[in-house]
């Protein structure tokens, strides 16, 4: 018979996801991990597999605890105020004062070697899937006569989704949260809207 489970699964996973998001995929050392959730090597492993899965497991999570916002701003009526919340969301979670800086996605991403290739991948795939969801609503936007003819969701899409990268290493880098929603203002004060 097994031993069983002595920690929680969802607290170690919690430190793990900390972990990961202060020092990327990469920089997350087994020491560390073991350090931060206060479970030897074997009991994370027993609990999550191995390190890429532990990662993609804290990636979840944090999809789940943080990222909130981005499905709310979907929802906005406008699509200036679609990009708005969602890039004030990114920032605000790029900035948090009890977590790390940056966003768990780009700080996982950087300084991918081969061996980590497998995850770059991932996170450029849930990218790409958060760019196309946004390209979707901006196309309902200028069907619904928001955006000017001229407009092109896709590339708004991606002018998103490069700001709230840009500003991930921004904040991981120093930059307070306060500087990064004035980025976001000079961003959208040329959005394409419908001026009628």
């Amino acid at each position: 018979m097994g031993r069983r489970r002595v920690f929680d699964t969802e607290k170690a996973l919690d430190a793990a996801l900390g972990v990961f998001w202060a020092k990327g995929f990469e920089g997350a050392s087994y020491a560390d991990l073991t350090a931060a959730t206060g479970v030897a090597r074997p009991g994370l492993y027993a609990a999550f597999g191995n390190k890429e899965e532990m990662f993609l497991k804290a990636l979840d999570r944090y999809d789940q605890i943080f990222m909130g916002f981005f499905p709310a701003a979907l929802r906005e009526a406008r699509s200036v105020d679609v990009a708005r919340r969602a890039l004030r969301g990114a920032a605000e979670v790029h900035t948090g004062a009890c977590t790390p800086a940056g966003c768990l996605g780009i700080n996982g991403a950087l300084a991918c070697s081969d061996d980590a290739e497998s995850i770059r991948v991932r996170l450029a795939d849930r990218r790409r899937g958060a760019e196309a969801v946004l390209a979707e609503r901006f196309v309902r936007a200028k069907d619904d006569g928001d955006l000017r003819d001229d407009a092109d969701p896709a590339a708004l899409a991606r002018f998103v989704m490069t700001l709230s990268q840009g500003m991930s290493v921004q904040a991981k880098a120093g930059a307070t949260r306060e500087q990064l929603l004035e980025v976001v203002e000079l961003a959208l004060a040329g959005w394409p809207s419908e001026t009628r």
